[in-house]
């Protein structure tokens, strides 16, 4: 029941971050329009303050895009009921994790695996949905 309930409490947590991220990326996108259409008015060193600025606001915006990826991909898991266990090994991933890193796909074991092996996780997953296809058509005839 434990994990029942810190899965739940994950669960708000991923949403309410989606939610902030969201509100972020809009910020963002509105500020670079906004940045592009204004009149540089002032000298080089101006400029180029600006194009930094713009430069910062860009990569924070991509970041942030790619966090709320990962929420949606974990958002997903929750709702086909296999959020909270690793795709690698299909263990379930420690609550220690998941509070740390809450749209983690890999526990500890297997992320180090997955860094260690660019390839490893597309490998693994590529293996697990051959399998689950071969399962799906068995049960089928």
């Amino acid at each position: 029941m434990a994990r029942r309930d810190a899965l739940q409490r994950i669960n708000r947590v991923l949403t309410d971050r989606r939610t902030e991220l969201i509100r972020l990326l809009r910020s963002d996108l509105e500020s670079l329009g906004h940045d592009r259409h204004a009149s540089v008015t002032g000298d080089a060193a101006d400029f180029a303050l600006e194009l930094s600025g713009e430069e910062l606001t860009s990569q924070l915006a991509e970041i942030e895009a790619r966090e709320l990826n990962q929420i949606d991909r974990a958002l997903i898991r929750i709702r086909k009921g296999v959020f909270g266990i690793c795709e690698g090994c299909s263990k379930n991933i420690p609550i220690a994790r998941l509070n740390a890193l809450p749209y983690s796909e890999l526990c500890i074991e297997c992320q180090r695996l997955a860094e260690k092996d660019s390839t490893w996780l597309s490998d693994k997953r590529r293996k697990n949905a051959a399998h689950s296809q071969m399962v799906e058509s068995e049960s089928l005839n």
